[in-house]
């Protein structure tokens, strides 16, 4: 299969985070489904903090957001506040250019608290994505707080199910 660049998206504002971990997760079940080679870049926020909202912006903003840019495929994790995606990763996404992610498959992953919070992902993260252009083929996945313990299930099967769809989106060319 043809090289793939996968980038994994961290809107945790905390380091070292349970929605780092699940998300890098996610990212290795989705590349072991698919058979794609294991090289999965990490954007993690909450290295780069407040320099997301400095002006100018800074060069390691600038880079992360040029990695997410060049990224055939990518997933964006955040856990939910208030109901939604975090401030932060709002505040970085903002900072990508109109249909910046046209040629981009992405897959929206929110850490929820509550079983109310489920439809966040579908409600408030993937607009986002399909706002900057980017195709997103799949449901995204709400994962309850309860199954950060042991998430390797859920996330098998959520990649098996998702792969047939990133093999399928208009943009996702290179994951054929």
């Amino acid at each position: 299969m043809a090289d793939v660049s996968f980038t994994v998206v961290v809107g945790n504002p905390r380091p070292a985070s349970r929605t780092a971990s699940v998300a890098v997760a996610a990212a290795r079940a989705v590349v072991r489904a698919a058979g794609l080679p294991d090289a999965v870049d990490v954007v993690d926020l909450s290295a780069l903090g407040p320099a997301v909202l400095e002006s100018p912006t800074p060069r390691e903003v600038t880079d992360a957001l040029d990695r997410v840019r060049a990224s055939d495929l990518l997933l964006v994790a955040s856990p939910v506040y208030k109901g939604a995606y975090t401030g932060l990763l709002k505040a970085f996404l903002d900072l990508l250019p109109h249909r910046a992610l046209v040629g981009t498959t992405a897959l929206p992953l929110l850490v929820v608290g509550a079983p109310e919070h489920a439809l966040a992902v579908e409600v408030h993260l993937r607009p986002l994505l399909v706002e900057l252009g980017a195709t997103v083929p799949t449901p995204g996945l709400a994962l309850p707080e309860e199954r950060l313990v042991a998430p390797d299930a859920v996330l098998a099967q959520w990649a098996e199910q998702v792969v047939p769809a990133v093999r399928g989106a208009p943009t996702a060319g290179t994951v054929r």
